[in-house]
């Protein structure tokens, strides 16, 4: 064997292991070299210039403050009276005059007699909030009432989240399940039942009767606009909120719900999917100030003349600071009595076409000197750099 065979040594496992990691590939974070992933897209980068930006502020005016104008005139046409019965429950069995601050109207014409209340007793010996009133004009159909609350904080973050989804849906929950939900504060009483339904929405629910309103002034006696609590929910509410599963004992009434339900749901449990009241209210308001829709009349008009209303009004709002209302209204294709986005459009219209104004003027007693678009860098394709160099200082010269 030769000195040079000698010499040679046979690959080490090493060596084997080395060639191994050079064939492997190095790792790459760079995005792959598509037009999305490195930004090539096409885009349109406008250039704001006088002969652009003044037509928009005229464009944006002229359509703006005409449909600000068609919303304020839709929103006057709502037919409304809004009586705060709030403090009723201190008016005594004799007829009074309701003061000018507690109620508000829009008609086409002015009241013949200003609404009075008064407190008689009912069968029961309880007191009943009774409100007389004047329709001008002969309104809807449809016509439309609402209770109206001020103060009630429903987007209350601990409020809007106190109730049991589950429960909505009719599911009998497990009363463990419910003493560790969401429903928190009010979930089970003292012996461990669960409340249905429980938390604090439901509890809090606005529990005021209120009568359909009776013509008074009709010659063959009082007759009354009969006012439905169907069609009052939206259909996704009625679609959520189903029968309960749950039998008699299993569950109890909230606190704020025993009076009507002395049983304590004994021998029967309500169905909530029929009680659409509880769905409307169960829909919280993002504002402390809301309506709510209580009743409503879709085939007859309401005729003018005098009507009375009685309210049952055990709803305590005055130890919060708030006040309750009853709402009668009408509506148009753009909804009700409401002229802010009337007032926002116009507005918003208005001052488009003032600095519209204000900017055409300028531009014209002194404009400004703008540099020559047609030197920007992505309208050029060239490379070089002292040609690029050049080409900024001429843009730098325009500019000034």
């Amino acid at each position: 064997m030769s000195q040079q065979d000698n010499n040679t040594e046979p690959f080490s496992e090493q060596d084997h292991r080395g060639d191994a990691d050079l064939d492997k590939k190095p790792k790459n974070r760079r995005p792959a070299n598509t037009a999305f992933r490195q930004q090539r897209l096409k885009a349109w980068q406008p250039i704001l210039t006088p002969k652009s930006v003044l037509p928009l502020f005229f464009v944006v005016g002229v359509i703006f403050a005409p449909i600000g104008g068609l919303l304020l005139w839709a929103s006057s046409t709502v037919q409304e009276l809004v009586i705060d019965y709030s403090d009723c429950k201190d008016v005594g069995s004799t007829v009074v005059a309701i003061p000018d601050d507690k109620f508000d109207y829009s008609f086409k014409s002015s009241f013949r007699e200003r609404p009075t209340w008064q407190r008689p007793e009912d069968e029961g010996g309880n007191g009943v909030c009774r409100l007389m009133f004047d329709i001008p004009d002969t309104i809807g159909p449809p016509v439309f009432m609402y209770y109206r609350l001020t103060n009630f904080y429903q987007n209350h973050r601990r409020y809007v989240k106190s109730l049991d989804l589950d429960q909505l849906k009719g599911k009998a929950v497990d009363n463990g399940t419910i003493r560790n939900g969401a429903c928190d504060p009010l979930r089970a009483d003292e012996s461990g039942k669960a409340y249905y339904p429980c938390g604090l929405i439901a509890n809090s629910m606005f529990n005021d009767t209120i009568d359909s309103p009776v013509f008074v002034n009709n010659p063959d006696g009082a007759e009354p606009y009969n006012m439905t609590k169907k069609g009052i929910a939206w259909d996704s509410d009625k679609e959520l909120i189903k029968k309960t599963e749950y039998q008699p004992g299993q569950v109890v009434p909230p606190p704020n719900w025993r009076e009507r339900y002395p049983d304590n749901y004994e021998t029967d449990i309500p169905n909530l999917h029929e009680d659409e009241d509880f769905m409307v209210w169960m829909r919280t308001a993002a504002l402390p100030t809301f309506s709510k829709l209580s009743r409503r009349n879709d085939t007859a008009s309401m005729s003018a003349g005098r009507y009375r209303l009685d309210i049952r009004d055990p709803f305590p709002v005055t130890v919060y600071g708030g006040t309750k209302s009853i709402v009668i209204t009408t509506r148009t294709v753009l909804g009700g009595q409401n002229p802010f986005m009337g007032i926002a459009y116009v507005v918003v219209g208005g001052v488009c076409v003032l600095l519209g104004a204000l900017f055409t003027i300028a531009h014209l007693v002194r404009p400004r000197k703008l540099g020559d678009h047609t030197y920007l860098t992505w309208n050029n394709e060239q490379e070089a750099t002292a040609t690029a160099t050049g080409r900024d200082d001429r843009i730098g010269v325009h500019s000034r």
